[in-house]
């Protein structure tokens, strides 16, 4: 099993509406795609500042491909994701899920 994590930066104010956005695109297209074992989205509040981890769990990395194409280590973004986006890792990191 593989996990992929990314992490995005929102303004506090816009987590919730953040959030939501996530449902609708990257998590949904996440639990669409063939391979995918599961999603979670974590959030914490700092300040001003909301962090946004996605963790993802998939069978292999043929499934994370199906995801995210050729290059798996960049990471996919949505047209609306500059909208509330104030900073966001560009590239994921994967790793060999050792315990179920």
């Amino acid at each position: 099993m593989i996990a992929r994590t990314w992490r995005g930066w929102t303004a506090a104010a816009n987590a919730d509406i953040y959030h939501r956005y996530l449902l609708d695109t990257g998590v949904r297209e996440y639990r669409e795609t063939p391979g995918n074992l599961g999603v979670h989205v974590l959030r914490r509040i700092e300040g001003e500042r909301a962090e946004f981890l996605l963790v993802t769990f998939w069978e292999s990395m043929d499934g994370v491909r199906a995801f995210a194409g050729e290059e798996p280590e960049q990471a996919v973004f949505y047209p609306e994701d500059r909208r509330y986006l104030v900073a966001c890792e560009t590239e994921v990191t994967h790793y060999e899920v050792m315990t179920p």
